[in-house]
């Protein structure tokens, strides 16, 4: 959550209001790498800062991610969020197929460039590798027919994301994990670009919209096995990589991309019975092998509002739709923890998994614990 809101202010803050639309989930990992990265004295007083109350978090202060690495992630962000929107406008999608809404984004996807250009241009990263990336992908999407190699499509995008995830290691002053960190990045794009197709195809079928499985002929069984080739890479690349303090990016880009992979193709836990640590339980909880040393004080206890504060934060709840869509919210008026309407819409068995269960990490040495 530090990252994820270190994003969406470092966009608003370099780009304003509208350019928040750009946060997402897969720019937060650029942060977390190079937090990753940097002496632990240095990102402790560089790259975290306190951040005023904000609806998405109950209207409570938060320690969030700053510096270079959220810039950077703000960047790359905005950038393939305006290709994005121009790939949208050029299928017609929706909305876009108006010819006003389609004119006004077009507007908003060239800001964007310029926007995402110019800081990366002032943290040393050229974006035009991005944006070249970008403008190659309609051309192989064009040309691709039966018998195209998958991996001729997915290329662009393994670009733009090797690209992005190697200068996080220049910016965080490690050259040496630089190429690694290329590789790790290049299996993420794939991954990114397979799973979106994947979870896409049936509705892209009904829609008549371009898929690359349909369109090169791929079956899901082939799009399984280069998505678990793709995850075994990012957790070898991420060995030869030296990291500060890895254990969230080795969350990020080894266990949840194996979840990632479990979900988009109906697959379950392969620990799902195994679980050493008990069911749901977790070799991060207090007290397990992976549960870093208590050097922060304990949280507050919940903070009471009085009724006019608490009807304010509902509000922002209400509207920003966490009564319903997140898995857990806190209550506005006690602080207690309350489930979310819909958070039990979607059940999976991989939901009752954490760090360990759905990798086959027993097999790779890593150290969180496994």
């Amino acid at each position: 959550m530090a990252h994820l809101c270190g994003l969406c202010l470092a966009l608003r803050d370099d780009h304003g209001q509208l350019a928040r639309m750009a946060t997402n989930y897969d720019g937060l990992i650029i942060s977390a790498l190079v937090e990753a990265q940097v002496p632990g004295a240095e990102a402790s007083a560089k790259w975290r800062r306190t951040a005023g109350p904000c609806p998405l978090r109950g209207m409570r202060t938060a320690p969030v991610a700053t510096g270079e690495g959220a810039r950077l992630a703000a960047a790359v962000s905005l950038v393939l969020a305006s290709a994005k929107m121009r790939d949208h406008i050029d299928d017609r999608d929706g909305a876009m197929a108006r010819r006003p809404v389609a004119a006004a984004a077009r507007t908003v996807a060239r800001r964007w460039d310029r926007a995402g250009a110019r800081t990366g241009g002032g943290l040393g990263f050229d974006t035009a590798v991005l944006v070249d990336a970008v403008d190659r992908q309609g051309g192989i999407e064009a040309l691709a027919r039966t018998g195209t190699p998958l991996l001729t499509v997915t290329e662009p995008t393994e670009t733009a994301t090797a690209a992005a995830f190697g200068y996080t290691a220049v910016l965080a002053g490690r050259p040496g994990n630089r190429v690694p960190l290329e590789e790790a990045g290049r299996l993420f794009g794939r991954l990114a670009h397979l799973l979106d197709a994947v979870e896409d195809q049936t509705a892209d079928a009904a829609s008549g919209a371009w898929n690359p499985l349909t369109a090169t002929g791929t079956g899901r069984d082939e799009a399984r096995r280069l998505c678990d080739d793709a995850v075994h890479g990012v957790r070898l690349a991420l060995k030869d990589a030296e990291f500060t303090d890895g254990r969230l990016v080795h969350l990020l880009l080894a266990h949840e991309l194996r979840r990632s992979v479990d979900r988009a193709f109906g697959g379950s836990c392969a620990h799902a019975s195994g679980n050493p640590y008990g069911p749901g339980q977790s070799p991060y909880a207090p007290g397990g092998p992976g549960f870093p040393p208590n050097n922060f004080p304990p949280p507050e206890p919940p903070r009471r509002r009085g009724l006019i504060a608490g009807c304010a934060v509902w509000s922002g709840l209400c509207c920003t739709c966490q009564l319903c869509c997140r898995d857990h919210y806190e209550d506005p008026w006690n602080g207690s923890r309350r489930e979310g309407w819909c958070s039990n819409c979607d059940c999976d068995c991989c939901d009752s998994c954490d760090c360990c269960d759905g990798c086959d990490c027993c097999d790779c040495g890593c150290d969180c614990g496994c």
